[in-house]
């Protein structure tokens, strides 16, 4: 689709879109639309595994940690992964570690950092939660043409990377 100017200076849009600057009150918007969506897919999430003991957060570190060294990775790793913040993470792990899921044992050379690592509950865990997971993603990409799919997740992806990328490039710019 050709992309024309916008009178806003630095805004584009789509050839028969709606007109006017990128956050008039008739034209869809990137944050709202971002929040109503993580918003919607987590709560329903939340709703389908609430009868697992588990939290979509928790999901997300049992998936960090398998998909991640085999030796286990560090809480400021995991912290990173899951783009969230250190004392949320903690207390994440705090809440994992009482149910036996996960076992944070010193780091072999920063002995400030600890290693966490899945144990074999946390393993079966992740396999319930994953199968729940992969219904929920496909009823979800069910509203969108299947041909549309895998493109909108490479998408989704770069909004996300820009994302991240704004934000690191946006630290005490503004203060």
């Amino acid at each position: 689709m050709a992309l024309k100017k916008n009178s806003n200076p630095g805004a584009t849009e789509k050839s028969g879109a709606a007109s006017g600057p990128i956050d008039a009150p008739d034209r869809r918007r990137l944050p709202p639309l971002l929040r109503r969506a993580w918003y919607g897919l987590n709560q329903t999430f939340r709703r389908r595994i609430a009868h697992t003991g588990a939290t979509p957060d928790q999901f997300t570190a049992l998936r960090s940690l398998l998909e991640g060294h085999g030796d286990g990775i560090t809480q400021r790793q995991l912290t990173e992964a899951m783009s969230s913040d250190p004392n949320t993470i903690a207390s994440l792990l705090e809440r994992m570690e009482k149910a036996g899921w996960v076992e944070r044992r010193e780091h072999e050379s920063d002995k400030r950092a600890y290693r966490i690592r899945l144990k074999p509950a946390g393993k079966r865990k992740y396999e319930e939660l994953r199968a729940l997971a992969i219904e929920l993603q496909s009823v979800v990409l069910a509203s969108l043409p299947e041909n549309r799919r895998e493109q909108f997740l490479e998408d989704l992806a770069a909004v996300a990377d820009g994302c991240r990328d704004a934000a690191e490039n946006s630290s005490g710019k503004f203060r």
